[in-house]
């Protein structure tokens, strides 16, 4: 007899079906994991053989084979154990062979018959639902499987007390879903001295969903202005935060089985490898772009990122993917992130001092800022100064508005731009950053005073088609603050003030 025991592999963050197949046989004692199993799949023999003796037995001296199928399929994970445990338990005659009939089962074994947490619950309870089956996974993981609908979820803590439930003497309760704790008050702009146009442009930025780019000396600000840039962005919609949280599951980092309602925010250091940033290694996990979806990436001194991590971004920013392209496999995971960057104008920082800049000045600024490549800056809508403050400016109280003011006006133009692009027939655009050439034509509305001014500018400027487009999403998410149906002259100049000025320039001012 052959016992049968349905759980599941990762393609990204989908869940694929994988059969394990267990097989008790006459002939040499043995135990054998065969269907391209990884290191950690061939080693839950010895952690299923202690589980399995906490429960008071032993395995057979016979052979025993199991197969994942399909046998082309990698399998990787420590998630593997329990479905080969109880698939043994079936197979021995301790559990009935339909007790598991049409259900998932995924978790990680301790050698003292522990069930523990294994990464990629909740995409594969959502696949249980998909095809009307029941879960069974950690208890740690319960409240994560509880999120995939109306599903029949049992989330034991032993191997004893499923063993237990399955057989009627005990009875697991289901789990209940469960929200992550608050990560608790989020510093405010109402702290924030000067850098008003650095404000304005974080506002802007956050109501459309734009990149920005802010430009500065060392201890102007640039940092502390990034992180209050999560106190005046939405809140996430269910879809969006059932997305992030299938992405935190497959790489691990859903604490405690609990689902976040807060946009991620993710900051790497600029000695982050290119799979860390954008995905990859041998497992093809999810990198910093992906677990940034929907919400902020942040990274500080952009130019020290390795040119290789800089290109890498290209993709990410232009189609919200990140593909990861390995011999055995292509994994795509969503990478559909809000990019704030900040770095300092030259090496030295201090490029537009005359007094405290270096001896190449301005040419340390032009080689500095040529280290991030054209393509790199032409998909960065936003580019701001931040210049240091005055001594006056710092000794003044804080007078500017507080978040929750902010925020207001940027959830406003975000239901405006929703409204707009359903009205298109564009339901799966949200912002107007994500909107391609042919969709912004629809929605865009320019005055003729507007058309001609973005003309001349496109000219004098020297615009790309990537560029000029992104120059009128601008503008559109300025009218849209200013509730404006139409785009008008002044809100393209506005769009324009924002694009970047090479260095260059600086070095043809002083010649």
């Amino acid at each position: 007899m052959v016992a049968t025991i349905e759980t599941v592999a990762f393609d990204g963050i989908e869940a694929c079906p994988v059969e394990v197949q267990v097989l008790i046989a006459n002939g040499l004692p043995s135990f054998t994991v065969v269907g391209l199993p990884d290191k950690a799949v061939t080693e839950a023999r010895e952690r299923v053989r202690a589980a399995l003796s906490a429960l008071g037995l032993s395995l057979p001296p016979k052979r025993i084979t199991v197969n994942l199928s399909p046998a082309d399929r990698p399998k990787e994970g420590s998630h593997y154990d329990l479905p080969i445990a109880t698939g043994l338990l079936v197979a021995m005659g301790v559990l009935p062979s339909d007790s598991l009939s049409e259900t998932i089962v995924m978790g990680e074994l301790g050698l003292d018959g522990s069930v523990r947490a294994v990464p990629g619950v909740l995409p594969a309870a959502i696949y249980a639902n998909s095809q009307s089956f029941d879960m069974v996974c950690p208890k740690a993981s319960g409240a994560e499987a509880a999120w995939a609908g109306d599903i029949g979820v049992v989330a034991p803590a032993t191997l004893v007390e499923l063993v237990n439930h399955l057989k009627g003497t005990q009875i697991l309760s289901a789990p209940e879903p469960k929200l992550a704790e608050p990560s608790g008050p989020l510093p405010d702009f109402a702290d924030v001295k000067g850098q008003e146009n650095a404000k304005r442009a974080l506002e802007i930025a956050a109501a459309g969903g734009h990149a920005l780019l802010m430009m500065g000396p060392p201890g102007s600000g640039k940092s502390m202005l990034a992180s209050r840039m999560p106190s005046i962005l939405p809140p996430l919609s269910p879809a969006e935060a059932l997305e992030i949280s299938m992405i935190a599951s497959v790489a691990g980092e859903l604490g405690a089985g609990g689902i976040s309602r807060e946009r991620p925010v993710r900051s790497p250091h600029h000695s982050a490898s290119q799979p860390a940033l954008v995905g990859g290694g041998t497992r093809g996990r999810p990198g910093e772009v992906s677990l940034a979806h929907n919400g902020v990436l942040f990274l500080d001194e952009l130019p020290e990122f390795s040119r290789s991590c800089l290109e890498a971004l290209r993709q990410p920013l232009e189609n919200g993917t990140a593909v990861i392209s390995r011999v055995h496999a292509r994994v795509t995971y969503p990478a559909r992130f809000q990019l704030i960057a900040a770095m300092n104008p030259c090496r030295c920082g201090y490029l537009a001092d005359e007094a405290r800049a270096c001896s190449r000045a301005p040419l340390c600024g032009a080689d500095y800022q040529a280290k991030i490549s054209g393509p790199i800056y032409d998909r960065i809508d936003l580019f701001v100064d931040v210049p240091a403050l005055t001594a006056h400016e710092l000794s003044e109280p804080a007078v500017g508005e507080a978040s929750a003011q902010i925020a207001e006006r940027v959830l406003h133009a975000r239901k405006l731009q929703t409204a707009r692009y359903e009205t298109a027939g564009a339901s799966q655009i949200h912002v107007n950053a994500h909107a391609d050439g042919k969709v912004l034509e629809q929605v865009l509305d320019l005055e003729d005073k507007a058309l001609g001014l973005i003309k001349k500018a496109a000219d004098a400027y020297h615009l790309s088609a990537r560029g000029y487009h992104r120059v009128l999403k601008v503008a559109r998410t300025i009218a849209d603050l200013d509730s404006s149906i139409r785009v008008a002259s002044h809100h393209v100049a506005e769009a324009l003030s924002y694009r970047r000025v090479d260095a260059r320039a600086l070095i043809r001012k002083s010649a």
